[in-house]
């Protein structure tokens, strides 16, 4: 009888988390992730809400961005970001636990467009649309 012993490899998009400090360091935290998807999560903190109380936008932001990195280089090379626009729906408060759901919409050559969802139970607080670029393989020679 031959035993299979899973792959534990950590992919892309585990090796590009387990790498970014800034996104960890706020508690940001990898749920789910799949070709083209990925769900985060983030509790607002005290130190995360700005001077009307209220989750700053530069967070919302960056939760969503985060999950928009971690969809978009579930494919395997380096991809960034080419540019992105958000939409803040409604406010979030300290304390609030925020779950960015990242899609992929379509890619084509080295680009792709993603939307990400974030979410405070079933309300919407923020819809994000990023824009991403594979970067090419650097070569030895200039």
């Amino acid at each position: 009888m031959t035993t299979r012993v899973p792959d534990t490899t950590p992919g892309p998009v585990e090796m590009m988390f387990a790498a970014d400090e800034a996104s960890r360091g706020l508690g940001i935290e990898l749920l789910e992730h799949g070709e083209g998807t990925a769900v985060l999560r983030m509790t607002v903190t005290a130190s995360q809400v700005n001077g009307h109380r209220i989750a700053h936008g530069g967070y919302l932001f960056l939760l969503a961005d985060t999950a928009f990195a971690c969809a978009c280089n579930s494919h395997g090379p380096v991809t960034v970001a080419a540019g992105a626009d958000v939409e803040f729906v409604a406010p979030a408060y300290e304390g609030d636990v925020l779950v960015a759901t990242a899609r992929e919409r379509i890619r084509f050559g080295r680009s792709g467009v993603y939307d990400v969802s974030v979410v405070r139970g079933d309300d919407v607080i923020a819809e994000f649309r990023g824009r991403s670029r594979t970067l090419r393989a650097r070569t030895e020679e200039p």
